[in-house]
């Protein structure tokens, strides 16, 4: 009567892990999109800025340097946080539950390098947008562009 009872229980065990895959790829998508969002944004409401910058010396590589740290930057602290609500529901998991919530470091290590892979990679076409723009258009851009030209 044991085996059965196994075999079900591995099956079920085996479709949660699955689903809960499926659901932290569909997040994580979610949240790389934000933050692509959030990051064109950022570049969008600082190109004079930008166009300082360039005016000033700042070389292609290094506008793209400075919006990919915080595009990366910005991805990691989201992990971080994610981790630490992490380890708190698994305190609490622990204390109502009979269940043991252990939380492997591999895990943590992976989960944070992910979102630093995340924030690299979906930073890095507004890094690359913010670095190639002329900095005579970056200096004279306006929200309205058509009122004004340069």
């Amino acid at each position: 009567m044991i085996g059965p009872n196994l075999s079900e229980w591995a099956l079920k065990k085996r479709s949660l892990v699955i689903f809960l895959m499926i659901m932290a790829a569909l997040l994580a998508v979610v949240g790389a999109l934000g933050l692509a969002g959030t990051m064109s944004m950022n570049v969008l409401e600082r190109t004079r800025e930008i166009g300082l910058r360039k005016s000033l010396g700042a070389r292609r590589r290094d506008i793209l340097w400075q919006i990919l740290t915080e595009s990366i930057t910005l991805s990691t602290f989201g992990g971080l946080c994610g981790t630490a609500l992490g380890f708190f529901l698994a305190w609490v998991l622990s204390q109502v539950t009979p269940l043991p919530a252990i939380i492997e470091p591999w895990s943590v290590v992976l989960g944070i390098s992910m979102t630093a892979l995340v924030g690299l990679g979906f930073g890095l076409y507004p890094a690359m947008r913010a670095a190639s723009r002329c900095r005579r258009r970056r200096l004279c851009w306006r929200w309205n562009s058509s009122v004004r030209r340069c």
